[in-house]
Parts: C-alpha cells; sequence; structure tokens
C-alpha cells in the first residue's frame, strides 16, 4: 500500500488550490469535533470536582435531590442514625446553598455557592483547606474565599494576598475573608465560598438548624464501602439516597449529561463537526475522480481493479486526513487556553480526546472516499473514449 502513496500524493498536489481548501474543512471541523468535546468534558469535569474532594466513603442525599445546584434539606437525624453501625468511623453534615455575593469594589451582586461544615472536621481536599484556615472559620461571619472564581466577585484574592483586610456581603450580611481556598469555577456556580456550620446558619438566617444537604459518612479502615451502602439503603428510610463516593460522581455527571439540554447540545456538535467535515472531503474527493475519470477508466481497460483505484482514494483520504489534523489540534490547544482565561472552566486536551478525535477524523475522510470512488464503478472505458 506505502508504495501506492506517491499517486495519491501527486493527484492532491496536483490542485494546490484544492488541497488547501480540503486541509481547511478538515482543520475546521476537527475543531468544531474539539471544542464542543472539549466543553463537554469541562462541564462533566468542573461539576464534580467538589463530589471529588470530600473526605468520606458514603454519601447521604435527600431523594428529591438532583444535582448539587438542586440539592433538597433533609434531617440530620438520618446521618447520625448511620452511627448505629459499628463499620461506621464517624459523620458529618454539609449544608449547602446559592445565594447573592456583593462586590465590594462595584457593588455589582453576583450568585455563588456557599459551603458550611463543622471546621473541626476536614472533609474536603481542597488546596487551602488547612488546619489554620479551618481555625478562622470558628470566628464569627468569616469565610474561606475561593481564589479561582470569576473576576467579577471583586480583587478579593489580589487584595487578601496583600495582606489587606477583605469584607464583602453575603446575603445582606457583612463577612470577612480570612483565607483563600482553591475549587474552581463550573457550570452551576462561577464561585464559591466555605464557611462553618455556625457561620453558614448565621448567613441563611431563616433555614433551620439540622437540616442538611449532604450527609458524609467516613468508614473505619478495610471496610467495603459498597457492602454498608447496601446495608444503609435497607437500613435508612426511602427519603434518603445512598451513594458510595464514586456514585455520588457519577449521579453528578449523569444529571449533566442526560437531563439537561448542555450536555447534548455539546454531543450533537461533535456529531455536526463529523458531518460538516465528511460533507467536505467527500466534495474534494468526488471533483478529483470526476477531473481523472479518463485516467482511472484507461487503468481499468490494462487491468487495474476496482479495489485498486479504492486504494488508490483512500489513500487520499488518509493523506488529508493526517495533514489536515495536524492544524486542527494546534488550533484547539490555542482555542482551549483562551476559553481556560475567559471562563476559568478545566478546558484541556488529554490524550485519549486527542487520540479520539484522529481516528474520527480518519474515519470521516474514509467514508467520504468509499462514497465518492462509487462514481468510478460504473466508468466503462469505451463510454468514456
Amino acid at each position: 500500500m506505502l508504495k501506492k502513496i506517491p499517486l495519491a500524493w501527486l493527484q492532491l498536489t496536483r490542485e494546490k488550490t484544492r488541497l488547501a481548501i480540503a486541509l481547511a474543512g478538515i482543520a475546521f471541523a476537527d475543531i468544531l469535533m474539539f471544542m464542543q468535546l472539549g466543553f463537554r468534558d469541562s462541564l462533566y469535569y468542573s461539576n464534580v470536582r467538589f463530589h471529588q474532594s470530600l473526605q468520606g466513603d458514603i454519601v447521604l442525599v435527600s431523594r428529591q435531590s438532583t444535582a448539587l445546584l438542586a440539592m433538597k434539606s433533609f434531617s440530620q437525624r438520618r446521618l447520625y442514625k448511620a452511627l448505629d453501625l459499628q463499620q461506621v468511623q464517624s459523620v458529618h453534615p454539609i449544608y449547602l446553598d446559592y445565594t447573592s455575593w456583593k462586590n465590594p469594589v462595584n457593588g455589582v451582586p453576583r450568585n455563588l455557592l456557599v459551603i458550611g461544615f463543622n471546621p473541626e472536621s476536614k472533609i474536603l481536599n481542597l488546596t487551602g483547606i488547612n488546619q489554620t484556615n479551618l481555625n478562622n472559620l470558628k470566628q464569627p461571619d468569616v469565610v474561606l474565599f475561593d481564589k479561582t472564581s470569576r473576576q467579577e466577585y471583586g480583587p478579593i484574592a489580589r487584595e487578601f494576598e496583600k495582606g489587606k483586610t477583605v469584607k464583602a456581603e453575603v446575603r445582606r450580611r457583612l463577612v470577612r475573608v480570612a483565607g483563600l481556598f482553591t475549587l474552581g469555577a463550573s457550570f452551576g456556580a462561577d464561585g464559591n465560598l466555605i464557611t462553618s456550620d455556625v457561620n453558614f446558619l448565621r448567613i441563611f438566617n431563616s433555614r433551620q438548624r439540622g437540616l442538611i444537604q449532604i450527609g458524609l459518612i467516613k468508614l473505619k479502615p478495610g471496610v467495603d464501602s459498597n457492602f454498608v451502602a447496601r446495608t444503609l439503603k435497607g437500613y435508612l428510610k426511602d427519603d434518603i439516597r445512598v451513594f458510595t463516593k464514586q456514585e455520588f460522581i457519577d449521579f453528578e455527571r449523569n444529571y449533566w449529561a442526560t437531563n439537561t439540554a448542555i450536555g447534548f447540545i455539546f454531543s450533537l456538535g461533535t456529531v455536526m463537526g463529523f458531518i460538516v467535515g465528511t460533507v467536505i472531503v467527500y466534495q474534494i474527493l468526488y471533483t478529483e475522480v470526476a477531473d481523472h475519470l479518463a485516467e482511472y477508466a484507461t487503468l481499468k481497460a490494462i487491468g487495474y481493479t476496482q479495489k485498486y483505484l479504492l486504494t488508490v482514494i483512500l489513500q487520499e483520504a488518509l493523506i488529508l486526513a493526517l495533514i489536515g489534523y495536524l492544524p486542527g489540534i494546534a488550533s484547539a490547544l490555542f482555542l482551549y487556553q483562551q476559553a481556560r482565561a475567559a471562563t476559568l472552566l478545566p478546558i484541556f486536551m488529554t490524550l485519549s480526546r486527542a487520540f479520539g478525535v484522529l481516528v474520527i477524523t480518519i474515519l470521516m475522510c474514509f467514508t467520504s472516499g468509499v462514497i465518492a470512488v462509487r462514481k468510478l464503478r460504473y466508468a466503462d472505458p469505451a463510454d468514456i473514449f
């Protein structure tokens, strides 16, 4: 097959303008697929970073909860009931809610996620959640601010790192930033705060103590979390969902993938990129076949088979796929960097995505080649000459 590549290459390079258009079309299709897949994966990853940071084995949520942005409350007595099992080491109630943060510079409000828990327990594995910051949370009206929140919240991290006292209004209550942590923006929240359970209830003064959104359970070393989760499902009432940590992550990811339009739109955009690329390559290869129909008919007349001609066209398709892929992935890397800086979302190139799009590109070009070569099946040398 490699010995026949020069014929395919000579045919492609004969019309350099046509070749450039074909490569631009393939690169465009690749960029479209890369961006759609990148946004989709950043959607899934950004919305489960909180879940992944939980330092626990089992998670309890209300049966009515559908995702982190739509958590319903339940009584923490359900959580403490899990202490009846000897495999359970400790339990930790977590409060969650969204509220308004007022930019201390321009006074513009913007919603963010507030997380409240007992600072005596380190239940989040995040940069900045250290003992010093946890001790600071024991003071009244003190919060930790997510340094990777969007700039619309104000220069909070920059001012704090300069040693200045940073205060802002949260739900019309003045709070002081006593530390920074790193969680990151998501499609559900552009910013995040962490505070103690006591301060949380001060901010949300209409909330009833003991009605929590998440119950985190730590098990004793060596205990099978799946076994304990199954036991708790039968032990607790039906108004509670019991997840292992991985199941809780999958629960959130599945919500964004199947219950929202965003996941569908990104997947549809990927399919559209494939279709656009297939059409562009087909038009190029079809024109290539039509322009050289007499030459192909001559080859058939002297004994070359349809299989040989198909091989030549597929070689052209492979060359187009490989060369067109290079500017596509280079442009995607640049656009990922720009989108990451603009949105603070975790949009990164992964090896699996890079390889996957390459395979899709080759398949896209091969599909176009197979369709285009059908014209040769009916090319009769006698009719042409």
